[in-house]
């Protein structure tokens, strides 16, 4: 399959889990913190729509959230563990939201040749730069389900 419908295929799934993971989640209950070392549902969302402001910056689309936001829920950040470090979870799935059709976009009109390229200072193509991009919003997608599930949904939203 090309590099491109792969990319926008797995980015559609993931959105779609999202979605469907954060449907009925207020935002305290995005704040709620598993009983051993991990990150609340505030963080891996914010972190999601950092990661996608990556992949829109490498795709060449301006991103979304300014360098603070970024900062607050980059990799190696602190955890939340307070409402005054967070940003609103409506603020964020909103932002998620706003993310989904530009990069799809985007990434439909790439050609191969802008795929091969290799950005300055990078050390990977664009292709496999938005590719581990990929796979890592997919590893952070997989823990929404645990993180649902401590807010007591009790559900199954992917069978």
């Amino acid at each position: 399959m090309e590099l491109s419908r792969q990319l926008v295929r797995e980015l559609k799934l993931n959105y779609n889990i999202l979605m469907a993971q954060t449907n009925g989640l207020t935002h305290e209950d995005s704040l709620l913190q598993l009983p051993f070392q991990g990150n609340c549902l505030n963080w891996v969302l914010g972190h999601l729509v950092a990661s996608r402001g990556r992949m829109l910056a490498i795709a060449g689309v301006d991103p979304l959230w300014d360098n603070a936001e970024y900062a607050r829920y980059g990799r190696g950040s602190d955890p939340i563990t307070d409402d005054a470090q967070a940003l609103c979870m409506e603020k964020i799935m909103g932002d998620l939201v706003a993310s989904q059709e530009p990069l799809l976009a985007r990434i439909k009109e790439m050609s191969p040749a802008a795929l091969d390229a290799v950005l300055e200072g990078a050390d990977q193509d664009v292709g496999a730069q938005l590719s581990f991009l990929s796979w890592h919003e997919t590893y952070h997608t997989g823990q929404t389900e645990y993180l649902r599930q401590l807010a007591g949904k009790g559900d199954q939203v992917i069978p």
